[in-house]
């Protein structure tokens, strides 16, 4: 009796291990996403991109997966609070999506694992001292090098040869006023190689941003560089709008930018930058560690030029930067 007893016993354990091991693996884990804007067409589609992304590695929302999402409206104080939130909420990864979303949840936590997307250079922003060995809780893909703004003046100076002044507009929020940040100290080289004078153009609300692209607009052969992180949806349009009124060429990293209506856009492919954080999620939840996952480069750029545009500012742009572009719009 007793050997058949522990026969049993031991067969009852040996079934039950396919379900226990099936629960451990069917068990729910959490990712913390902090966005930049909310209902925007292009915001959906680079989080969509994630989620298929996560869903084709195994996980899936509602069985093994939830994905807890805030949005920041690119306000600074928003990013703050949302950041306190979703670490309050264990997650087991966090995935800010700019400088400003990351530098709050890293002023939150030191411990739950972070892996931005679309930080811009994530030393020159200081969100990582090292690349190829992330220290600390922080690692992710970024969509773009502080030297590409640069190459925005220099695409700008190409397409419209008499520009003479470019206004930087930025989110003073959550944008710092440094010479030394971000894009602005290759953008302000490239103007003095090209002879283009810069000038910033901060705002907080479309208040300042009407007042200040109004008011550089009262001078002939300007051009705008609208600088990362981009606008939300209203200020793009007001943007648009007041290119098209003071006839200013003008650029933007994102791809939609140029969609919706801007002149041109040079930059990262977003939705294979939000794909490419998806795999560094994946791998954090099936238990590596940040430290053993190097920061990506974005390593597809695209050149996107709106012709509409350039009909409604009276600008004709050379055939050569034309037949350069990844996509022409009509």
């Amino acid at each position: 009796m007793i050997v058949r007893r522990e026969f049993i016993t031991l067969l009852g354990g040996a079934a039950a291990w396919p379900l226990m091991a099936r629960a451990q693996a069917e068990r729910v884990r959490r990712v913390g996403v902090l966005y930049g804007a909310a209902g925007e067409d292009f915001s959906q589609a680079r989080l969509s991109a994630f989620r298929q992304a996560l869903e084709g590695l195994g996980w899936t929302e509602g069985r093994n997966l939830r994905i807890d999402l805030r949005f920041g409206n690119g306000d600074a104080n928003r990013f703050r609070a949302y950041a306190a939130e979703l670490v309050s909420l264990t997650p087991d990864v966090i995935v800010p999506s700019t400088a400003a979303a990351a530098r709050a949840v890293q002023q939150q936590t030191q411990t739950i694992p972070i892996a931005f997307a679309t930080v811009g250079d994530p030393i020159v922003n200081g969100i990582v001292k090292n690349v190829s060995h992330p220290e600390g809780n922080t690692t992710g893909v970024t969509d773009i090098y502080a030297s590409v703004g640069g190459r925005w003046l220099q695409l700008l100076k190409e397409a419209a040869p008499r520009i003479e002044r470019v206004g930087l507009i930025y989110n003073a929020g959550v944008v710092p006023d440094d010479a030394r940040y971000g894009f602005f100290p290759s953008i302000d080289n490239a103007a003095g190689a090209l002879a283009v004078q810069t000038i910033r153009i901060g705002y907080r609300d479309g208040v300042d941003l009407v007042r200040a692209i109004d008011q550089f607009g009262t001078q002939p052969n300007g051009a705008l560089i609208v600088v990362p992180p981009t606008p939300i949806d209203a200020n793009r349009e007001m943007v648009r709008r007041l290119a098209v009124e003071h006839r200013l060429p003008s650029i933007n990293n994102n791809k939609e930018f140029a969609a919706e209506g801007g002149l041109m856009s040079y930059g990262a492919s977003q939705i294979d930058i939000w794909r490419r954080t998806a795999f560094l999620v994946d791998r954090i939840l099936r238990g590596a560690k940040v430290g053993e996952l190097p920061v990506e480069n974005a390593t597809k750029f695209e050149l996107v030029i709106n012709l509409k545009a350039a009909k409604a500012i009276s600008l004709t742009l050379p055939p050569t930067l034309i037949a350069r572009a990844d996509e022409v719009i009509e």
